[in-house]
């Protein structure tokens, strides 16, 4: 199901803390355009097919990434492109945006798209793995 522009904004306005939603739309446009250079094939559709058309254009046609960024670096990428922000205030953007994209997702297509990104990208999405016991 296609989560609205309005809802999706909203919850991210609620998970960040944003006053406005401005805000919370800068922060899902720059994060999602940078996941979008990271996350390939079917799982970025699916995952596109789920958010409002706005931001699903924005993760389907990013600049393409040269390497995996590990979450340290996606957050710093993030910090950079986002006007006054610190590597603080990009790792609460990271995680208001990707934690509302990953309820839109669901459980199973959150999984797969992790399963393209480099390790510690799980919290980011707010959704830790757990460790199974050996």
């Amino acid at each position: 199901m296609v989560m609205r522009w309005e809802a999706f904004l909203d919850e991210v306005r609620e998970r960040g803390r944003y006053e406005t939603t401005e805000e919370a739309a800068r922060a899902a446009r720059t994060v999602l355009a940078l996941l979008g250079a990271h996350v390939v094939g079917e799982a970025r559709a699916e995952l596109a097919a789920r958010l409002p058309e706005e931001l699903a254009l924005i993760l389907v046609n990013p600049l393409p990434a040269r390497e995996p960024l590990s979450p340290e670096r996606f957050v710093r990428a993030t910090a950079a492109w986002i006007e006054g922000a610190t590597e603080q205030t990009a790792a609460w953007d990271i995680g208001a945006v990707l934690s509302t994209a990953a309820d839109a997702a669901g459980e199973e297509l959150t999984g797969r798209i992790l399963l393209q990104l480099p390790a510690g990208y799980d919290l980011l999405f707010g959704c830790p793995r757990r460790v199974q016991p050996a």
